[in-house]
């Protein structure tokens, strides 16, 4: 598993059914490393603190190859790195086989797997189409949030080198697929 973009968002005011609100969804590549810190990236907007940051959910993570799936769904749609809100778009990254409590070296931090990532309407938002939340929420590719053990910098083209192996706890997408069935979605 390499990084293939690293991502940040800055905060944005849009029109959402009549009311302003602000999101950080609208994430682009960035050329140089990003620090990951213990509560999230630097420079990276995060406008909603209840549902995204903070220890458990400081960096998100999402498979490349997940887009695939949804540009058959979505072929008006540009897919640019960074549109699932992912800091890190990651080569090949599987939920189904990425344990809670898996822990990585890359670059210079030690991430671990903590949970899913679940789909808002600012998802929609970032796609123009509020079918996507749905379709999302039909996957197991949910991505995966990560706590940062040691902080610091990564950049595109470090690995994820995995240190800790966590087999015995429920992997990300059986979270995922628990919240689903959970919210009657």
């Amino acid at each position: 598993m390499k990084i293939i973009a690293t991502n940040i968002g800055e905060r944005k005011k849009i029109d959402w059914k009549g009311k302003k609100i602000e999101t950080g969804i609208f994430k682009y590549p960035v050329s140089s490393p990003i620090f990951l810190d213990a509560e999230d990236v630097k420079g990276d907007a995060i406008c909603d603190r209840e549902n995204h940051g903070g220890i458990l959910q400081a960096v998100y993570a999402y498979s490349l190859k997940h887009y695939d799936y949804f540009k058959n769904l979505h072929p008006e749609v540009n897919f640019e790195m960074g549109i699932f809100g992912e800091n890190l778009t990651i080569d090949d990254f599987d939920e189904t086989k990425i344990h809670q409590g898996d822990t990585f070296k890359v670059g210079e931090t030690i991430l671990e797997a903590t949970v899913q990532r679940n789909p808002c309407y600012k998802l929609g938002i970032r796609f123009n189409n509020m079918k996507i939340v749905k379709q999302f929420w039909n996957t197991t590719f949910c991505g995966v949030y990560f706590k940062v053990l040691q902080t610091g910098f990564v950049k595109t083209g470090d690995e994820f080198i995995k240190i800790k192996s966590c087999s015995e706890n429920p992997t990300i997408a059986e979270l995922y697929v628990a919240k689903r069935v959970a919210k009657g979605v």
